[in-house]
């Protein structure tokens, strides 16, 4: 075999070598991340659900007549007594599970709530 023939054959094996290595490299780098899509999803779905049941759950502080379902920022506004006829307090109540934490958005609610910045308005059409 001549030495250009030899030269041409090692650079088509490694040219094939080498996109079989990037191959099965993406493959294995896309069923990771597919698998984190699969696993993000299934919490995003668990917390909405366990959104939805915690008012039922029997140490849940607040009866479930006093909730207001808002689900976006928010969770629940609790007016705490109103059902019963005799508000003591409002609520901004924020459920988590796990290990989850405050996105962005929920941060700045709780810090403009913290702050004071709530008003009540009337809006008459």
């Amino acid at each position: 075999m001549s030495l250009e023939a030899a030269l041409l054959l090692g650079t088509f094996a490694g040219i094939i070598i080498g996109y079989l290595i990037a191959k099965i490299y993406f493959f294995i780098k896309v069923k990771k991340q597919r698998q984190d899509a699969v696993n993000r999803s299934r919490n995003v779905v668990m917390g909405h659900v366990n959104e939805k049941i915690a008012p039922l759950l029997p140490n849940f502080p607040y009866h479930y007549k006093d909730l207001t379902f808002l689900g976006k920022g928010i969770d629940y506004i609790v007016f705490d007594g109103l059902s019963h006829g005799n508000l003591q307090k409002i609520v901004f109540l924020e459920i988590k599970s796990g290990t989850s934490t405050l996105n962005r958005n929920e941060t700045m609610i709780k810090q403009c709530i913290e702050k004071g910045n709530i008003e009540y308005e009337i809006f008459r059409l």
